[in-house]
């Protein structure tokens, strides 16, 4: 289906007040529906993210043989069919913008006795999946990729599969969970080693559905154990809130002057608060209420208030734990009082976008200096002042950086435009809505 752009245009605000709950975590929902398909029973997730991309993965679901059904706002059942008891799809398994839903559900096929096509639109087709093939090939899943390893492919499942041994070459929870699905229908142990950190929600989660994982620092890293030809029992999931989403208000409410904001319920996982970490070295006024547990996961809700930010050298040790925020970042060393310095993040480069590429563009279309290294940005803040703005965005199919550029009108002299704001929606459908609430403004089509 061709696709349709919906330009919008941002103009600054007001302070940002009140309080907000930021949609349910990404990630977590959506492990959280393809472990539910796997158990045996029905298992009922609360405050799942309804974006496209985790829509997707219900898609995929159904069509091969799972009961997935909506019965309430942001409440989910899922009728699940057991380890190894996927169906054969009679359709191509269309992933849309969703990396998420086709590398882990490339990694789900692998070891059941089926095949399946996947597609996805302009921006996904570009990405690569490489990374994921060929552990998966290692298992024994046939993989026929367009050339490049990209989109559309065609997995071929091996049952039973062959368990690995798999060091991770490059950081990625997206591959770490593919190789342990498709462990969970192969007997033996499946091992990843991470040599740096990455999201661990899955080992959570299939630690709560009672798979046999283990986790292990060792001196080559953090070692997760599958035992497979698993046994997996239905779960009452709550889904906290996502802290990609909440980067965006993280930066508004620091960036905006007067604003004293409050997010509702904001995952507080360790793998994921390198945003936080940062924006706190740069000054940002954040705090953390009543801390908590919910479905498995620290939750918090954050307290952001304006504050004056200044420049860093981000560590690049972080960039695992922000790897979806930097769009974020890059925002807030656009106010900054001084030159701030994001490098050893070279995996932005093949994100919805060329996300380095595509935030220099951004910003240096609305008068913010932007200078690209391969692995990440330096900018030139303005100290505090708004941003010239005036410019058009090209969002380039990239929710992160149309919500991002957004947040940068918002304290900018003329109105920015973003030449596409539909992808928003694979994320975050009631961005725009949201921001409206948050600055007392009329909210536009």
């Amino acid at each position: 289906m061709p696709h349709s752009a919906i330009s919008r245009t941002v103009a600054a605000s007001g302070p940002l007040r009140g309080a907000i709950a930021v949609p349910g975590d990404k990630s977590i929902s959506h492990r959280a529906l393809i472990l539910s398909a796997l158990a045996v029973g029905t298992s009922r997730i609360a405050g799942l993210l309804e974006g496209d991309d985790v829509l997707a993965t219900a898609a995929a679901l159904r069509a091969m043989g799972v009961g997935v059904e909506r019965t309430g706002d942001c409440a989910w059942a899922v009728h699940g069919v057991g380890v190894g008891g996927l169906l054969q799809p009679d359709r191509a398994l269309d992933m849309g913008n969703s990396g998420t839903s086709a590398r882990l559900l490339m990694g789900l096929v692998a070891s059941h006795s089926i095949t399946a096509a996947f597609t996805g639109d302009a921006s996904l087709s570009r990405r690569p999946m490489a990374r994921v093939a060929g552990p998966l090939r290692t298992m024994g899943a046939d993989v026929t990729a367009s050339p490049g390893d990209t989109l559309p492919l065609m997995v071929r499942g091996l049952c039973p599969a062959v368990p690995i041994a798999y060091t991770l070459p490059v950081a990625s929870a997206q591959v770490k969970s593919a190789i342990l699905l498709a462990g969970l229908n192969t007997p033996g142990i499946t091992r990843v080693t991470e040599p740096v950190a990455t999201r661990d929600h899955t080992e959570r989660m299939l630690a709560g559905f009672g798979a046999r994982v283990t986790v292990e620092d060792t001196p080559e890293g953090r070692v997760i154990s599958l035992t497979g030809e698993a046994e997996l029992g239905p779960q009452d999931i709550v889904v906290p809130g996502d802290p990609s989403s909440a980067a965006f208000w993280l930066v508004a409410a620091s960036v905006v002057p007067g604003s004293d904001l409050t997010l509702r319920g904001v995952g507080m996982n360790p793998t994921r608060t390198g945003l936080l970490i940062a924006l706190r070295l740069m000054g940002a006024d954040i705090a953390e209420l009543d801390a908590r547990t919910v479905g498995g996961e620290p939750v918090a809700d954050l307290r952001v208030r304006h504050a004056p930010l200044h420049a860093i050298t981000v560590p690049p040790e972080l960039a695992p734990s922000m790897i979806d925020e930097y769009p974020a970042l890059f925002v807030a060393a656009a106010f900054a009082d001084g030159r701030t310095v994001a490098r050893g993040a070279a995996e932005l480069r093949v994100k919805e976008s060329d996300r380095i590429a595509a935030m220099a563009a951004a910003l240096g279309a609305n008068g913010v200096p932007a200078r690209e290294h391969h692995d990440g940005l330096t900018i030139q803040g303005t100290g505090g002042g708004s941003i010239p703005g005036g410019g058009t965005v090209a969002t380039r199919l990239d929710h992160r950086v149309a919500m991002g550029m957004a947040v940068a009108a918002l304290h900018a002299r003329a109105a920015i435009t973003l030449d596409d704001a539909s992808p928003v929606a694979t994320s975050y459908p009631d961005f725009f809505p949201t921001l409206a609430a948050a600055t007392m403004q009329e909210p536009t089509p």
